[in-house]
C-alpha cells in the first residue's frame, strides 16, 4: 500500500511539471559522470565525458557521447583505458522516461604489467565495437537545463586470446554503468 502511495505521489509530481518543458524538440549538450564495472574487473571505476542530445519529436531522440573510463583485470596484470564514442537512439514513452539502444567505438589501450611485458607482450591500442542498452530519466531543472540519469549495459568483447595466462584469456569485458549529467539547451 505504501509503495502505491509513493508511486502515485511521484507520478503526480512529474505531471505537475510544466508540460512546455517536457519533450522539447531541439538540441542540448553537457557533461556526464558515472560509475562503471566490467564483469571481470577488479573493482568499480569512474567515468567522465560529454553528451549531446537531439530531440526530433517529443517521443524520439538521439544521443552522441564521448567518455573516458579505466579498469583493471587479473590482479592488476592488465589495465585497460578506453575512450568510447557512442551513439544511441532514444525512445521516450513518457516525457521524463527514456529507453535506448546504441553502438559504440571503443578506442582502448591495454597496459600490461611488467611481468607480462617481459614475457614478450607489449602494450597496445585497439579499436573495438560494442552495443549497449539504456534506461533512464531526464528531468527539467529549468526551461534551459535538464538533469539526466541512466543505467547502461554494454556488450563488449575484448580480444585477449594472444595474451599468456588463462586468467586473461577468459576476461569478460561486458560492463554496466550508472550515469548522471546535465544538459544545457542550445
Amino acid at each position: 500500500m505504501i509503495k502505491r502511495i509513493c508511486l502515485g505521489f511521484l507520478l503526480s509530481i512529474f505531471m505537475a511539471l510544466p508540460l512546455s518543458v517536457h519533450g522539447q524538440i531541439g538540441a542540448s549538450f553537457g557533461p556526464h559522470v558515472g560509475i562503471q564495472k566490467a564483469q571481470d574487473a577488479e573493482k568499480s571505476n569512474y567515468l567522465i565525458g560529454a553528451t549531446m542530445r537531439l530531440r526530433f519529436m517529443s517521443a524520439l531522440g538521439a544521443e552522441g557521447s564521448i567518455s573516458y573510463r579505466q579498469e583493471d583485470f587479473a590482479a592488476n596484470s592488465l589495465t585497460s583505458k578506453s575512450w568510447p564514442v557512442t551513439i544511441t537512439g532514444l525512445l521516450y514513452p513518457l516525457p521524463f522516461l527514456y529507453g535506448g539502444v546504441g553502438a559504440g567505438w571503443y578506442n582502448t589501450t591495454f597496459d600490461f604489467d611488467e611481468a607480462t611485458n617481459n614475457a614478450g607482450f607489449d602494450d597496445r591500442t585497439e579499436q573495438e565495437f560494442g552495443w549497449h542498452l539504456a534506461v533512464g530519466l531526464e528531468l527539467p531543472a529549468s526551461p534551459s537545463i535538464a538533469l539526466f540519469g541512466d543505467v547502461r549495459y554494454v556488450f563488449l568483447d575484448y580480444d585477449l586470446k594472444n595474451v599468456p595466462g588463462a586468467v586473461l584469456n577468459d576476461v569478460n569485458a561486458d560492463f554496466y554503468s550508472i550515469n548522471a549529467g546535465l544538459l544545457f539547451r542550445l
